[in-house]
């Protein structure tokens, strides 16, 4: 049960009989009869709220940024209407909207409310409860209760950087052109035989189609078109960090007992600690999300280009794998297995990820490690392993820097700025001889700005394509 306002302006109404009374102890007792009665009566002829049946439909999937419909169908199986106030409560980050709705579902019939939600998160986003309250013929007082109603909705990565393919896919046909393209080396695939010119390899002759004819042969090739791609997601601590400026707002932490606590409709709705909304001023993206983003781009080009592409994320352990994944349902297998995954306050396992790969691609592959150029995180944890994995595979590295970092390099002024920008040519330092380390092992390295790194990303694999390493 619960009372409205009308039932605080009677009572106190009710106060003021009672002190102006001649005799308050009669009108005492007078007033309090009548209110109790106004709520019974009140109570009495309110519609139930518990025989009320509720079923959902629409939207299960949206892109961050993009605005998802879910319908809410109230059936009134019961004798009287229900007429009140209905709240669908859901998480902050899910962006609900409207928040509460004015509801009258005659006896017998049924009614739907369209909500529409904006997410600021990636991930599963779920219905909490939806609360009704069933006032009476009087609005004095109400009937009140929740109802389990179960829905999600998966928020995908908005995969922004889908406008760079159309370019990157022109440059691919270039590389390829009409038709495949000869080039000499290992690594390719056998295209035809022709007559030797200076210039040639000798290890491309082919002696036996030579003693067959006058002329020395040599083989031409072609780049193989089922190559495999290997995408190593680290969801470890250092793909916690925010760089660089978010395309797509996203929120805070996330008060996850918010919808429990709002779910009556008294309480607060969409509010997180500290008076923040849902969608709190962020300095940028997580590395993590800028990773997925170059990603998607890779994985795109690389199916267009006839090559096979997996996909692993990892930090302590294997949290997502997606394999043999067809070129049509490639990136929808993807952003379905990245939307879940947040980055783990943990150190990566550097070693079980070598083994993880080592286990799963058995023939040679480019291995693409989308991580942090930390210099202290790399030393202690990845470069220790690397050999094993660069010397079955080709491993191309890439990470997003911090935009901010190189604005505080510049800085002068003031001893706080000389200081800033010393720590900053310090990190710089260190981020460079780690990639000169890396380059020296083998491994290719993409350190690009975070609105960069996507193209920067699939330029190094068209650069590999260009000159026949895969």
């Amino acid at each position: 049960m619960a009372l409205t306002g009308r039932a605080a302006l009677l009572a106190l109404l009710g106060t003021l009989v009672v002190l102006f009374a001649p005799r308050p102890g009669p009108a005492v007792a007078g007033v309090a009869l009548l209110l109790a009665a106004l709520v019974a009566v009140d109570l009495l002829l309110a519609g139930g709220v518990r025989p009320l049946r509720f079923t959902r439909s629409g939207d299960r999937l949206v892109r961050l940024g993009e605005t998802a419909t879910v319908d809410l169908i109230v059936e009134n199986p019961g004798r009287r209407r229900v007429r009140g106030l209905l709240r669908d409560a859901w998480p902050p980050s899910a962006g609900a909207a409207p928040r509460r709705f004015a509801l009258d579902v005659p006896a017998g019939e049924r009614r739907r409310l369209t909500l529409t939600l904006t997410p600021v998160r990636r991930g599963d986003r779920e219905a909490a409860a939806v609360t009704v309250r069933s006032l009476g013929p009087l609005g004095i007082a109400a009937r009140q209760g929740s109802h389990r109603v179960p829905w999600s909705v998966r928020v995908l990565p908005p995969f922004l950087s889908r406008k760079h393919l159309p370019a990157k896919l022109t440059r691919l046909r270039e590389l390829e052109g009409a038709h495949p393209s000869m080039v000499r080396g290992q690594g390719t695939e056998f295209d035809s035989l022709r007559e030797y010119v200076p210039g040639d390899d000798v290890r491309s002759i082919d002696w036996r189609a030579t003693a067959r004819r006058s002329d020395v042969v040599v083989r031409t090739w072609r780049p193989e078109r089922d190559r495999r791609v290997l995408i190593v997601l680290d969801t470890g601590r250092t793909s916690a960090g925010r760089v660089g400026t978010a395309p797509v707002p996203l929120a805070g932490q996330e008060d996850r007992s918010s919808a429990g606590r709002g779910a009556g409709l008294g309480g607060p709705s969409g509010v997180l600690p500290g008076g923040r909304g849902g969608a709190e001023t962020a300095p940028g993206w997580p590395r993590l999300d800028w990773s997925m983003d170059a990603a998607l781009l890779l994985a795109a080009l690389a199916a267009r280009a006839g090559d096979r592409v997996d996909f692993m994320a990892h930090d302590r352990s294997v949290r997502a794998w997606v394999s043999g994944a067809g070129r049509t349902e490639l990136l929808s297998s993807l952003v379905n297995a990245m939307a879940p995954i947040e980055a783990e306050l943990v150190e990566a396992d550097a070693a079980d990820m070598v083994a993880a790969v080592l286990a799963r691609a058995r023939r040679r592959c480019l291995v693409v490690l989308l991580t942090d150029l930390n210099a202290a995180s790399l030393e202690e944890g990845l470069l220790p392993v690397l050999p094993q994995l660069s010397s079955r595979h080709l491993v191309l590295l890439a990470a997003a820097s911090d935009p901010q970092v190189a604005a505080m390099a510049a800085g002068r002024g003031t001893p706080e700025l000389v200081y800033d920008a010393a720590a900053a040519e310090r990190q710089g330092a260190d981020r460079r001889r780690i990639t000169a380390r890396l380059r020296r092992q083998g491994v290719e390295v993409v350190d690009a700005a975070p609105e960069q790194l996507a193209p920067a990303l699939a330029d190094a694999y068209l650069a590999l394509k260009a000159a026949g390493r895969l």
